[in-house]
């Protein structure tokens, strides 16, 4: 089918996607570029872990500003701006080596995470007002190939970063990035619908935080969610199969990498999943179902570390079924945000949700290092446990009567 026999919707989901595609493309590969390019230059773990902690701070601040400068400006500027900012923090890197010192990497990385977060929340919140409010179950199709996809894409970013770092070098590598996110950034620019997601009245910036009982009900499940993954798989994991399972650093990243594609994937799977057979939506009475489901994971994994048995039957195996529940659970909450997300100023509510994700991030990282070096994986591993324990309950709170028909 030709690109002008497509519908506007799809033509403009489809450039929504691409930018979001590329983008994470290019987030997943500088990621990766910096921990090895840094590592050579014998850079400690630690030291590498400080140059993405802005990254993850501005994540919380931009989520929260980005939502309403969306409802003010329009998805499309803040998703061309996000793209803008990342070829500008790409080209940060491309000074003279002896420039490239931990604070102006750490504020490139600033940049980057805002430009992610800008094209995150853009993203997300374009889906909604493509798809008609009477077609929940497109709705929830149209999120979960986006986040899925989303995600494998940023392990594929992983393999491509090792790829272009080890054929073009540092230098080189950033620098074929920052041109083609470039030309797809004027692209965008051409392309993307100029009044995409603006609000009818204009916010005003004390209405950031969000009124709607759902959104912060959900916002807050979601905060110990990702704090629930991140407290044990940001730092204590790769850690853990270095230092005690011996893997070397390339296979220790091929590993999270395959990782991360396999949760994308599933999480395209959600909707077959978790639909019913009688067309009703995921509602708060799925993701209390698929929060318990998921708490059993990390109980396991631990009690089998405590018990003595190996790694390899124990904490991998356990590793793999965490990362298939927790895709499903996380594909739910990223539907559930778009659906009770308010039609006018959609941004405003998506942001502010994504803003307690990126909360959830910052904390389980933050807790990752400090309970790994201080009391070891088990630990980290428990208190995943007791995260996803006050998610569950807190998802009780949310609406139970969202159906998925279309005739809703």
């Amino acid at each position: 089918m030709s690109w002008s026999a497509l519908t506007p919707e799809i033509r403009q989901y489809l450039l929504v996607t691409g930018n979001y595609w590329a983008f994470t493309l290019t987030d997943g590969a500088l990621r990766m570029l910096v921990v090895l390019h840094f590592h050579g230059l014998g850079y400690s773990p630690l030291q590498i872990a400080m140059l993405f902690l802005f990254y993850e701070i501005f994540g919380v601040v931009t989520n929260l500003v980005g939502g309403w400068l969306g409802a003010r400006l329009g998805l499309n500027r803040t998703m061309n701006l996000g793209l803008a900012l990342q070829v500008v923090a790409l080209s940060m890197l491309l000074v003279p080596a002896a420039w490239l010192t931990v604070p102006w990497v750490m504020a490139a990385q600033a940049l980057s995470g805002i430009a992610k977060d800008l094209n995150k929340m853009s993203a997300k919140s374009s889906i909604k007002l493509l798809v008609p409010k009477d077609a929940q179950s497109t709705l929830y199709l149209w999120v979960a190939r986006l986040t899925g996809s989303k995600n494998a894409l940023k392990g594929i970013g992983f393999f491509l970063g090792g790829i272009l770092l080890s054929l073009y070098g540092f230098q080189g590598a950033v620098l074929s990035m920052a041109l083609v996110l470039a030309l797809i950034w004027v692209s965008s620019m051409i392309s993307l619908k100029k009044d995409l997601g603006k609000a009818r009245n204009k916010p005003k910036f004390t209405e950031i935080f969000s009124k709607s009982r759902s959104v912060n009900i959900l916002s807050a499940a979601r905060l110990f969610l990702f704090g629930a993954r991140d407290v044990w798989f940001v730092v204590a994991l790769p850690v853990y199969l270095a230092a005690t399972l011996a893997w070397d650093h390339s296979a220790v990243g091929g590993f999270l990498a395959a990782w991360v594609i396999g949760y994308g994937f599933v999480q395209t799977l959600a909707p077959r999943i978790t639909q019913r057979k009688n067309g009703t939506a995921p509602d708060g009475a799925t993701a209390f179902r698929w929060a318990c489901l998921l708490l059993s994971t990390p109980v396991l994994i631990a009690l089998s570390l405590e018990a003595g048995l190996s790694a390899y039957w124990g904490l991998l195996p356990g590793l793999l079924l965490f990362g298939a529940v927790f895709a499903i659970n996380s594909s739910l909450h990223s539907y559930l945000i778009v659906s009770y997300a308010g039609e006018d100023g959609v941004s405003l509510d998506v942001g502010f949700y994504y803003m307690a994700n990126a909360m959830g991030r910052l904390l389980g990282t933050v807790l990752s290092g400090w309970l790994f070096q201080s009391y070891g994986l088990v630990t980290c591993l428990w208190v995943s446990a007791v995260f996803i324990g006050i998610t569950a309950v807190i998802s009780l709170a949310l609406p139970v009567h969202e159906p998925l028909s279309e005739s809703h």
